[in-house]
């Protein structure tokens, strides 16, 4: 077997000390629980400290007990013993009932608070998501945000319905018992203190060293999630190029390092309880022999009850040592599952802290009705018409058509600080025109359509829609305004309907299918064996590319938005469908302003303007016929039989 390789795991100091976040983490669960639970939580903690403390009390009843016991048997008056044994008895027997309902009462509302946290924190996990950047999903692997939603939150149900009930439970009984104990013998109790100082100094030990490896474990678990995932959305890829071999060594690198950190962490907490439970056991004979000793040499007991050290003393203060160092090791066990949930938790709460997307935005889009005189008025109804609202700082509010009328001024941006993309990008579309872009991958052709949308924001120039700088407009509704057939298909799970629908959600069937035939795509939804309503999953992969890339075009249709953005929209057509579909497409594109992006140059022959980009430049613009006639680099790579690629 290959040996692990050993590696730093991010976010874990040197040293192998984990850092202060995983308990802050701790905090802030707790903390949401009692938020989301104002009154169930605090009535849980309560019913777990009373049935902690029956199991601590009947110490106190069963030395009075054993003395009575003693003094019948000595006297053998029963009659004078059983006015205080049978009375304590009976209340032992009823506080034990109601220690019962009590531990009743807090698992069922442990699961019902338990499932409800997990689902509160799903949807706060999945609704923060949705306001994050397109930046935050290009930057990380999807296996492993998934992981946040998986184990991570698994970490979480074995916090809040066994570890936390477990440490207050136990918590509660160690203080409870060492009152008691306290009180009936000092030097017992400082002995039994001894003991467990040895098995906390153990449980500091094991328990630092598996916190660190328990963080690692679930970052491990992130990363190999992410690479299988990875991996089965490229399968085709890895058997077409024969890669198998290479994959299989990549994910056992991987796997090797799940499996050093899951080995080490479970490693040094496997180990804890065996040897905190021994050292109880000494600390149980060390009790059980001093203890003997001292009644038989007649040491005197100091205590604050008063009473001289007896067997009605030693023999309860075994049980209680028992429940102390019992305790104790239970305490220290929940520890581990407490850092492993912290370490989840932080990763979560990492999500959950992402900086949303930021929209600044107050221009809004709203349907309006215009009247003879060419007034603009807002409407509540769905006119087809609509216009962007726009309130000023005086307090009075304009209305501008929305029209489609979009400029990139100067344009300069960059994904990454120190490396531009687009320098001094400058294109101006006016309603109803159809600007194409050119150029080899990486020329920036895609970025400039993201910028549109403001999946990014610009480092310089300005972007204005219908005269209204973008970053005005609040950008939901900017979105509203655009529609857009990506390269790469992305169907949803349900039916060709609804994958249509989501264009525009409160679109009726009937304009569903007029878009369908709009695109071209009529013709074979209505082959397949339930029509429309046949149902889509896995990214519709029971549909060839084409038919795929055929229902993205018809839910940008059916949104019918001013601004069309095509990027590669015809690629994955072939030549005989894409004649069909063109004649849609030009249907749908009439009126509209329109930006396209194209390797095939014969689909960008009737653009008004052909924009050639190269290195994130525009070096050339014109007509098709006017840089055929330049016999610049559009010339050459439309005279050249060649693509772009």
């Amino acid at each position: 077997m290959k040996q692990p390789n050993a590696r730093r795991a991010k976010g874990v100091p040197m040293g192998g000390r984990p850092t202060g976040m995983t308990f802050k983490s701790l905090k802030r669960v707790i903390k949401m629980l009692f938020s989301f639970y104002p009154v169930m939580m605090p009535l849980t903690v309560v019913c777990i400290l009373f049935s902690s403390a029956t199991s601590a009390i009947p110490a106190i009843f069963m030395q009075n007990v054993i003395a009575e016991i003693e003094k019948w048997v000595d006297t053998g008056d029963w009659a004078s013993a059983k006015e205080i044994i049978v009375p304590r008895v009976l209340i032992l027997i009823g506080l034990y009932v109601l220690s019962i309902i009590a531990i009743t009462v807090y698992t069922q509302l442990m699961a019902y608070m338990t499932q409800g946290f997990l689902s509160k924190m799903r949807c706060a996990m999945f609704g923060g998501m949705q306001n994050l950047p397109i930046k935050y999903f290009d930057t990380n692997r999807h296996g492993d945000i998934m992981s946040h939603y998986t184990n991570d939150i698994d970490t979480l149900r074995q916090l809040v319905s066994q570890s936390l009930p477990s440490l207050i439970q136990a918590s509660a009984v160690v203080l409870c018992v060492f009152f008691i104990m306290l009180y009936y013998s000092v030097w017992l109790t400082l002995l039994v203190i001894a003991g467990v100082s040895v098995m906390l100094f153990v449980a500091g030990k094991f328990g630092g060293g598996s916190a660190k490896f328990f963080i690692r474990q679930q970052q491990s678990v992130g990363k190999a999630e992410g690479f299988i995932q990875e991996m089965m959305n490229g399968q085709k890829v890895v058997k077409v190029f024969c890669h198998e071999e290479k994959s299989k060594a990549d994910f056992e690198k991987i796997n090797d390092a799940l499996y050093e950190d899951s080995f080490k962490a479970n490693a040094y907490a496997n180990c804890l309880g065996p040897i905190n439970m021994n050292i109880g056991n000494i600390v149980y004979v060390l009790i059980a022999t001093v203890g003997g000793l001292m009644v038989l040499s007649g040491v005197p007991n100091l205590s604050i009850s008063g009473k001289a050290l007896g067997v009605s003393i030693v023999v309860p203060f075994l049980s209680m040592t028992k429940q102390f160092s019992g305790n104790i090791n239970q305490v220290s066990q929940q520890i581990n599952s407490i850092v492993m949930a912290s370490a989840g938790a932080q990763r979560i709460f990492g999500l959950m802290d992402q900086k949303p997307e930021d929209d600044n935005g107050y221009v809004t889009l709203v349907n309006v009705k215009t009247d003879e005189s060419g007034n603009i008025t807002e409407s509540d109804n769905r006119t087809h018409k609509w216009a962007w609202k726009h309130p000023h700082s005086d307090g009075t509010t304009t209305y501008t058509l929305l029209q489609g009328d979009v400029t990139l001024d100067e344009v300069d941006f960059a994904y990454e600080e120190g490396k531009d993309v687009l320098h001094n990008v400058s294109v101006f579309a006016k309603p109803g025109q159809k600007v194409a872009f050119v150029g080899a991958t990486g020329a920036g052709k895609t970025t400039i359509t993201n910028l549109i949308n403001r999946f990014y924001d610009i480092a310089d120039g300005k972007i204005r829609y219908d005269g209204i700088n973008i970053n005005k407009i609040k950008k939901a509704d900017l979105r509203r305004s655009l529609g857009i057939v990506l390269q790469e298909t992305n169907l949803f799970t349900g039916t060709v309907m609804e994958n249509i629908r989501y264009g525009r959600l409160d679109a009726t069937d009937e304009e569903c299918m007029q878009a369908a035939e709009l695109a071209g795509a009529h013709d074979f939804i209505t082959r397949l064996p339930d029509g429309y309503e046949t149902q889509l999953s896995n990214n519709g992969s029971n549909l060839s590319q084409g038919q795929r890339q055929l229902i993205a075009i018809a839910r940008a249709a059916v949104a019918d938005p001013p601004v069309m953005i095509l990027d590669e929209a015809t690629s994955s057509i072939d030549t005989r469908t894409e004649a069909i579909v063109q004649k849609g497409m030009d249907a749908l594109m009439h009126g509209r302003t329109v930006f396209v992006i194209a390797h095939r140059l014969s689909t960008v022959k009737n653009s008004d303007v052909i924009m050639v980009l190269e290195k994130g430049r525009i070096i050339e613009r014109g007509t098709h016929d006017d840089l055929i006639a330049e016999k610049g680099t559009y010339y050459q790579l439309y005279t050249g039989a060649f693509e772009l690629e």
